[in-house]
This record gives structure tokens, sequence and C-alpha cells, in this order.
């Protein structure tokens, strides 16, 4: 009942501001579409340089809608609101609560992706995105929903969330597969970025949509950040730390 208690406010939080959420999901990853894919007429690894972008594009988009869902909301409500102390003293097991944020902010992000998708669709690519991709995004979007919870709860104020925005959600946006391919950076760096959640999630969504064979190994390396990222959310919440 507390996972539900918690998608039931983020639903109506949602439904109470959907053309802001809708608009605010849109406007960035079509200015990338439309100057990079668009106004940029270029190719890579032999196909057009949009069909190449468009899915890293809803990646970057799962990545920021779950993030920004998450992160903001809840520092607010622990730094300002005093939310916590409401959720210490309920009878809502405390794993419920992490659970439910990190579920609404999947589906979040999962609604953010598939609003470009939506949009893409009368450029008439080619790409092709099935279950696996919206699964695919979901799972990302638990990641960064996740990652969000652990920096809320270490952020000391306001404005620590938009610096680490700023310092790492941002450079993945660039850097994760998504405007270019990892394959042109040098060793060392190519293995670091490429490990990270985003490249992984980029790199899946591409090769289903252009209908190539891919790696499960993707899926398990988000599963794995998941599992880290959880339990580190888990930590600051059971041990009352920053709370």
């Amino acid at each position: 009942m507390g996972i539900i208690t918690v998608l039931w406010e983020k639903w109506v939080e949602f439904r109470r501001d959907f053309y802001k959420i809708t608009l605010a999901a849109m406007i960035a990853p079509l200015m990338y579409i439309l100057v990079f894919g668009l106004g940029v007429q270029t190719f890579s690894h032999g196909e057009s340089y949009l069909e190449f972008l468009i899915p890293g594009v809803v990646a970057l988009t799962t990545m920021n809608g779950s993030f920004n869902a998450i992160a903001q909301n809840l520092n607010v409500q622990r730094l300002y609101e005093k939310a916590f102390d409401q959720v210490m003293i309920s009878p809502t097991p405390l794993w419920q609560f992490v659970t439910g944020q990190i579920i609404g902010g999947s589906l979040r992000g999962m609604y953010a992706g598939s609003v470009i998708i939506l949009l893409v669709l009368p450029i008439g690519t080619g790409l092709r995105f099935n279950g696996w991709s919206f699964l695919i995004m979901f799972l990302n979007g638990a990641v960064f929903s996740t990652i969000g919870v652990v920096v809320s709860f270490i952020a000391t104020n306001h404005a620590d969330v938009p610096r680490f925005s700023n310092y790492v959600i941002m450079p993945m946006s660039y850097l994760c597969n998504t405007f270019f391919s990892t394959d042109s950076m040098p060793n060392g760096l190519r293995q670091v970025v490429g490990a990270l959640p985003l490249s992984q999630t980029s790199s899946m969504l591409r090769s289903i949509a252009a209908g190539e064979a891919w790696s499960y190994t993707g899926i398990l390396v988000l599963l794995l950040y998941l599992l880290v990222f959880g339990a580190a959310a888990s930590w600051f919440l059971y041990k009352k730390k920053n709370l």
C-alpha cells in the first residue's frame, strides 16, 4: 500500500501539471533534433545522422525526466517542508517509500521518452521501437530516479541538486553515446564513458531502432547500477542520515 500511495501522489502531481511536464519534456530534445539532426545534414557510421541521433535523444530524455522528477522534489520536501519527519513516523515501510519514488520517476522518464518517439514518427526515419525499447527506457529511468533519491539526501541546500546536474547529468547528456559515438574517444576515457548507464541505454536503443542485434549485457549493467544506488538510498533512510 505504501508504494501505491507514493505512486498515487506522483499521478496527482502529473495530472495537475500535465501540460507543463509535457512541454518541458519536448522542448530541449526537439531542439537537439531540429538543430543537429535536421539542420546539420551529416552521416554517422554509414547512416543519416538523424537516425543516429534520435535514439540517443530518447535515452537522455528518459534520464533527465526521471532525475528531475525525483531529485528536486525530494530535496524540497526534506529541507524545507520537513516531510520526511512524517515518513519516518508513518506506518509505511521505508523501502516502500523509496520503491514508490523510483517507480514513479521511471514512469515519468519513460513518458518523456515516449513523447519524443511520437513526435519523430512523422519524419519517417524507419527507426523501430518495440517492447524491449520501453523496458530499457524504464530501467534507465529507474537508475536515474534512484540517483535522484540519493542526491536529494546528500544535498545540504536547494542549490546542490542543480550543481550535481551541471557537474554530472549535463556532461553525461553530451558524452554518453548520444550525439556522437564513444568509439571516437581515446582509450581509457572510452571505456569509462561506455560503462555509464546512459551510454548503455543509448547503445541498446540505437541497435533496436536500427533492427540490429544487441547485447543483453546492457540490461545487466543497468540492474547493477539500480542495485548499488538503491542500496545507497536505503542506507540513508534506515540510518536516518541527512534526513
